[in-house]
């Protein structure tokens, strides 16, 4: 059975359940100099249901003081294109400055302070910049965060040693030239010799550009990826057997375009 006959299937099941858009609202600064941020709240959230968080961080390009920039891609984007997400989705803005992990974790804090969370469950990604931002957030929390996934960046942490703690995995493709992928092979070298490779996962795509990468974004797989650590897992195996390559991230739109037509969404 090939992959699209089984997207096909899932959107169909989807499609027969009843199906309610989640909530996306953008939220001010929570602290002086804060980020601010967009939040999704999930279809069916209720005080009695602690629901997830997914993090995301966006690149270079999105920086700036207009929110709106934010839903050009990523996980938001993918969300208005059709992906089912059963978690909250945080996605703050950067102004244009390298990502730092106390403003992040504030974000999270006061997530814990105002809705249901599961703490267990508190997943981050990010491309580019927001790759390098999701290396530096991790490897500075790995006892809060359940996993990552940073996709074409590397890590500005003096001390990486966080990042051999949780479940994480480096994806980066062999031909990009806005971030070369010898930032993410640097950060993957330094744990090989600390021997902290353990929950680790990398990937280096053949030819793969930089924007290429963004394609993960709109991947079922990555976030069943994710999903499939928590905080409670004993010893906290990396999750080995879900890959994302070349030809999977072909997929990633037209996956999405057919739970679309499927289920009936609009764009």
């Amino acid at each position: 059975m090939t992959r699209l006959i089984l997207t096909i299937i899932a959107a169909l099941t989807l499609a027969m359940s009843a199906h309610a858009q989640g909530v996306m609202k953008t939220h001010e600064r929570i602290a002086p100099n804060g980020y601010p941020f967009w939040i999704y709240t999930p279809e069916g959230y209720s005080d009695a249901q602690p629901q997830a968080i997914v993090m995301f961080l966006h690149g270079r390009s999105l920086c700036g003081h207009n929110l709106n920039q934010v839903l050009r891609y990523g996980t938001l984007d993918a969300i208005k294109k059709g992906m089912n997400m059963p978690a909250f989705v945080v996605a703050p803005q950067n102004p244009g400055e390298a990502w730092k992990p106390s403003k992040l974790m504030d974000i999270i804090e006061w997530m814990e302070q105002n809705y249901s969370i599961d703490a267990s469950r508190i997943y981050v990604l990010g491309m580019s910049l927001g790759g390098y931002g999701t290396m530096d957030f991790a490897g500075t929390y790995p006892n809060k965060i359940a996993a990552g996934i940073a996709l074409c960046g590397g890590c500005y942490l003096k001390d990486q040693t966080g990042l051999g703690e949780l479940p994480f995995w480096i994806i980066h493709g062999t031909a990009d030239r806005a971030v070369g992928i010898s930032e993410s092979k640097k950060v993957v070298a330094g744990l090989q010799e600390q021997n902290l490779t353990s929950r680790l996962r990398f990937d280096w795509l053949p030819g793969a550009s930089h924007g290429a990468l963004a394609r993960a974004f709109y991947l079922k797989d990555t976030y069943d990826w994710l999903f499939a650590h928590t905080l409670n897992d004993e010893g906290r195996p990396v999750e080995e057997y879900i890959s994302i390559d070349n030809d999977i991230l072909k997929l990633a739109y037209s996956e999405l375009r057919i739970l679309r037509d499927l289920v009936g969404e609009d764009d």
